[in-house]
């Protein structure tokens, strides 16, 4: 156990500018894909402030301990995560899923959690890239190694 600390505590120790950037890209990532579920009547989180606690305290860290890992990899974690999160949400009605969204018309009812994670397990990967390009386009001078 104390080996797998230690070994996330490395992985969570970033710079503060790259930290901020995953803030800064998840917290609007989280609002825009709010926004987007709701207009769409999709799925909503039942609160606006569980975009900080689900994309900033819970995805951030994630992708942290995910990145410079395989596409495939980070996708594989990403769903056991995302399907903790999802079920979560469903349970302790902390989300809300609009009846006969789009997803269950395509889906069924009983695949609209598991479609949602299937969605959501390619933020670590999509995300953990978009953070990078954002982190090396604003810092040029930060040494490869550091990302």
């Amino acid at each position: 156990m104390s080996e797998m600390l230690l070994w996330a505590r490395t992985k969570l120790n970033v710079d503060r500018r790259l930290l901020l950037i995953y803030c800064i890209v998840y917290f609007l990532w989280g609002l825009g894909m709010n926004w987007f579920g709701t207009e769409m009547q999709i799925a909503k989180f039942t609160y606006w402030w569980q975009v900080i606690s689900c994309y900033i305290l819970y995805m951030v860290p994630i992708s942290l301990l995910l990145r410079n890992l395989p596409f495939h990899t980070q996708y594989a974690y990403g769903l056991i995560a995302m399907g903790l999160l999802e079920f979560g949400g469903y349970y302790f009605n902390t989300s809300y899923a609009f009846p006969d969204n789009v997803i269950e018309r395509v889906f069924g009812i009983r695949n609209f959690a598991l479609g949602m994670a299937l969605f959501f397990a390619l933020y670590f990967p999509l995300g953990n890239m978009l953070v990078k390009k954002i982190y090396e386009a604003v810092f040029p001078d930060i040494r490869k190694e550091n990302n």
